[in-house]
């Protein structure tokens, strides 16, 4: 796969192609990129990348540990769980922003329960597009300042 880094306005441009390990030279590139579907090793490398267990990642973006199995052996993500797997990525990409780079502390906010979000973690609450909104709100409110 062509790797390539889409750069956005709002969010560790740079973070967010390296979770992945993939780069996009412009949006309609990354989407083409999706619609195709993602190798397994993107996951993998998100895995590394974030420390996370790969079960939680899995469930995230939508994958039954058992679909999980099967996609490993088949070394193919769908595009709808590649898709997810960017808005996850991007979430935590934005978490390393919000903690100044600090990926340590990120990925600690980002799988601790939040009372803003009732007391799931970010993480959890990103299972759905609603949730993944959600917690990119608290982030925005976080950074401006906004008790949440």
């Amino acid at each position: 796969m062509k790797t390539v880094i889409l750069e956005t306005e709002n969010a560790a441009p740079n973070y967010f192609g390296k979770i992945l390990g993939i780069k996009a030279t412009n949006t309609l590139q990354l989407v083409k990129s999706i619609e195709r579907g993602f190798s397994f090793q993107t996951l993998e490398r998100m895995r590394r990348e974030t420390g996370l267990p790969m079960e939680r990642l899995a469930i995230s973006i939508g994958i039954s540990p058992r679909t999980l199995t099967r996609r490993k052996k088949e070394n193919k993500l769908t595009a709808f769980e590649s898709d997810r797997l960017v808005t996850v990525s991007r979430l935590m990409s934005l978490a390393v922003e919000l903690f100044e780079g600090n990926k340590t502390k990120a990925f600690q906010w980002f799988t601790n329960s939040n009372r803003a979000l009732g007391n799931l973690t970010p993480l959890e609450m990103a299972a759905t597009e609603t949730g993944c909104r959600e917690v990119e709100n608290l982030i925005g409110r976080l950074e401006h300042g906004v008790f949440s």
